[in-house]
């Protein structure tokens, strides 16, 4: 291995949106030579790749320490890589020769496993507080997208309390690099109240890389057998809680677990074993979506379910939902046009569900939208209604699918990647106990213009 002076000026690379190294300084070109790579190919060191890949999928910039193999030994790096319009900018320092990475559990993470063994959900975070991971349930439960808050402040999610000594343990923890346990908090979405613990972890220098944390609801679910719901078609209430308890937590340990793999935080890894892990983190994603969807279902096949009756803004709702939404649609190339922020469109229903189909409906917009293409959100009362337009670019549905695609497990064409065909099922009945409908205008090549309405409120 070459010893490269760390006092060096920093060494600049561009990897492009398909993964191949199509600038590089000397120094990293010759790295990546060394490592079976050239330019205009994929790059062929996997630590640099996988942090690529990251910053590329978040939208933000990343800077972390990195081992790399150099010949028969190993070389520290401090990579900075950020997204760019033709792909992902490099900025590289450090270059310090150091003896080869060796396997070993830190105490920080021996730790980590046991405090989240025993949460509801669970949160990762990097070292400047930016969620990573989220295995909590999206939009139905917590009236946000998981997907879309990562990338964003931990600050974005919960807001922070103090505790019985007006103190607030998470920032002891982050100036002391230490385990932290019952700040108090509250969701923002929903404002329902939880209690966070966290403990640090470190890169392989030693430096603060973030924390590993859980989230304990102060509120918990209600236990599966204290009140069993009665039978509904197809699936009963015990059933469908059992099934939420026994895989909720597993699951958010299988996609925690996947994408540390994946990132190579433990040190290097063969890169299709990486890439076996992002496979792995993905499958387990929708698995957990589709937990969450038969729990939606369960709830809303009950003969006592009900919705709240609220004073609600659909034209804010509607700008939440595309909000939450952004970084899917960004990755997608997909652009959200929302309603003006002054325009308003007074409604009766449950602000969370109503959120709840929203994202369903301009998350399905965006799914199925071409790339550059435009998806519109509109608002308008009709009579005594009032109504928000999700309209598409896509490929759009036969007349002979649109109201098939409204029942349970149905889709268009089920070999498409997607959902599991219980969302828009579950939109609609939402919006129909809420005393509104969701209606559907498309032809093959036209589109879809879906239209979401509920009592408006005068």
């Amino acid at each position: 291995m070459n010893v490269v002076d760390p006092g060096l000026p920093s060494v600049r690379g561009l990897i492009d949106l398909h993964g191949r190294l199509i600038e590089a300084d000397q120094r990293l070109n010759e790295l990546n030579a060394r490592a079976g790579g050239a330019i205009g190919q994929s790059i062929a060191i996997p630590e640099i790749a996988t942090l690529a890949r990251l910053a590329q999928r978040l939208g933000i910039l990343i800077s972390r320490a990195v081992v790399a193999g150099d010949g028969d030994g190993d070389v520290d790096l401090w990579v900075k890589a950020g997204p760019a319009p033709e792909g992902v900018r490099l900025d590289i320092t450090g270059w310090r020769m150091r003896a080869a990475w060796r396997p070993g559990a830190s105490d920080h993470e021996r730790d980590g496993d046991f405090l989240r063994s025993g949460a509801d959900w669970l949160w990762e975070s990097d070292a400047a507080l930016r969620l990573t991971f989220l295995s909590a349930p999206a939009g139905a439960r917590y009236g946000f997208d998981t997907a879309e808050m990562l990338g964003r402040p931990l600050t974005g999610l919960f807001a922070l309390g103090e505790d019985k000594d007006g103190a607030f343990p998470i920032l002891g923890g982050l100036a002391m690099r230490q385990r932290f346990d019952d700040q108090r908090a509250t969701l923002r979405p929903t404002g329902r109240a939880v209690r966070l613990a966290a403990t640090p972890r470190t890169d392989r220098m030693g430096v603060f890389a973030g924390f590993i944390g859980a989230v304990h609801m102060v509120t918990p679910e209600p236990a599966p057998f204290e009140a069993p719901y009665p039978e509904t078609k197809g699936l009963s209430g015990a059933f469908a809680m059992q099934l939420d308890a026994a895989l909720r937590t597993p699951l958010g340990r299988i996609i925690a677990n996947a994408d540390s793999i994946n990132a190579q935080s433990e040190g290097p890894l063969r890169q299709d074993y990486a890439d076996y892990a992002a496979d792995i983190a993905n499958a387990g994603r929708h698995l957990m979506g589709l937990v969450d969807d038969l729990v939606d279902l369960q709830a809303i096949e009950r003969p006592d379910f009900a919705v709240a009756s609220e004073a609600i803004d659909l034209a804010d709702v509607s700008r939440r939902a595309a909000g939450l939404l952004g970084l899917r649609a960004g990755a997608a190339r997909v652009r959200i046009d929302t309603p003006p922020l002054d325009e308003a469109l007074p409604a009766t229903g449950e602000f969370r569900r109503a959120l709840q189909v929203l994202v369903n409906l301009i998350g399905n917009a965006v799914r199925y939208s071409p790339a550059d293409a435009m998806v519109w959100i509109r608002t308008e009362r009709e009579g005594d209604m009032a109504a928000v337009i999700v309209a598409d670019q896509g490929k759009g549905i036969a007349v002979e699918d649109q109201e098939r695609i409204f029942e349970k497990f149905e889709r268009v064409d089920p070999n498409e990647p997607g959902g599991n065909g219980l969302g828009l099922y579950i939109a609609r009945r939402l919006a129909r106990a809420m005393g509104g409908d969701i209606t559907l205008d498309s032809a093959p090549g036209q589109g879809a213009r879906f239209v979401f309405t509920l009592p408006y409120r005068s």
